[in-house]
């Protein structure tokens, strides 16, 4: 039976989006835990990346009473195209923010803290101060509690940054998120060497310092991209790396190229491995703060003997 729908309309279809492979399971938020830090989060008019980026591990890590604060509102001045955090004119920043975050924690009784932010480009320190607030408020709240800062690239100033650092978090973490050919497509207002600026001037600002970034993979990059990508961040002296699969938040964002199987994730952590990274979390699943607090329990005491006295906080 001929079709009832014209070639040259069946060619204009888009194509259809890949069916999600069965490892690709996302846990249900439920439980008291997850009410709980939901009821926290509402109580002090913060944000997080957990639902603001649809997180596939919310579930998990809200039912582990845990979450990633997100700063600086809910807008975002640039348009990446994996991202589901709106993109827009933001408000102004609240100095009172930090304070709120920090009795979060508090509130919590987090041992790790894992504190991120929407890009503020129409200022010149890109909110760097917002960041440096809120690490020295909760370490006078919650003593002990070590702090993780996802911040962004600042445009590779080295000024803003120097702002974040004088703060010495535990661990400073910048996503490279994807390899050089795919950069400006993937992220249009962002620029590789503001990645490589950021990662590599925060070991010299401070020594003692853990550095962190991540890849998605499934956006169309090779192998050997993506090998090349993994020895940029060694040579730029990042000890902790986190790879993870690209799932597709609408039809507006990017397609989903492919999807790595399990074992290819486990075959890329030990490369990151071989190549020098102290620490790879490499999954379908694997986020940026997935496994925060293990890595920086278990990395801490020997990074500090290798490069430093230790943080006071």
């Amino acid at each position: 039976m001929a079709s009832l729908i014209p070639e040259s309309a069946i060619q204009e279809l888009p194509p259809r989006p890949l069916r999600r492979p069965e490892w690709i399971k996302v846990r249900a938020p439920a439980g008291p835990n997850y009410a709980r830090v939901r009821e926290i989060m509402r109580s002090k008019l913060l944000h997080t990346v957990c639902e603001e980026a649809r997180c596939p591990n919310l579930g998990e890590c809200w039912g582990a009473g845990t979450a990633t604060f997100l700063l600086m509102g809910d807008t975002c001045t640039r348009s990446c195209g994996f991202c589901d955090i709106k993109t827009g004119r933001p408000q102004q920043l609240d100095w009172l923010e930090p304070e709120r975050v920090a009795r979060a924690v508090q509130a919590m009784d987090l041992r790790h803290a894992v504190i991120t932010s929407v890009n503020r480009d129409e200022r010149e320190d890109g909110g760097a101060p917002i960041f440096a607030m809120v690490i020295r408020r909760i370490r006078e709240l919650q003593p002990g509690c070590s702090v993780e800062v996802l911040i962004p690239d600042f445009k590779g100033s080295r000024e803003a940054l120097s702002i974040v650092m004088d703060a010495r978090p535990e661990i400073l973490n910048h996503n490279v998120e994807t390899v050089r050919r795919l950069f400006k497509r993937v992220q249009p207002q962002d620029r590789y060497e503001w990645a490589q600026a950021t990662l590599s001037n925060a070991r010299q600002l401070d020594p003692d310092v853990l550095t962190k970034s991540g890849i998605m993979v499934g956006l169309g990059e090779s192998l050997d991209e993506l090998k090349a990508t993994m020895g940029d961040l060694r040579s730029w002296g990042v000890d902790i790396l986190t790879i993870g699969q690209y799932l597709q938040p609408s039809a507006k964002h990017l397609p989903i190229e492919r999807y790595y199987h399990p074992q290819e994730f486990a075959e890329l952590k030990d490369y990151g491995l071989e190549i020098g990274f102290r620490w790879v979390e490499s999954g379908p699943l694997v986020r940026s703060s997935y496994h925060a607090e293990q890595q920086v329990r278990a990395l801490s005491v020997v990074h500090r003997e290798l490069y430093g006295a230790g943080h006071s906080g």
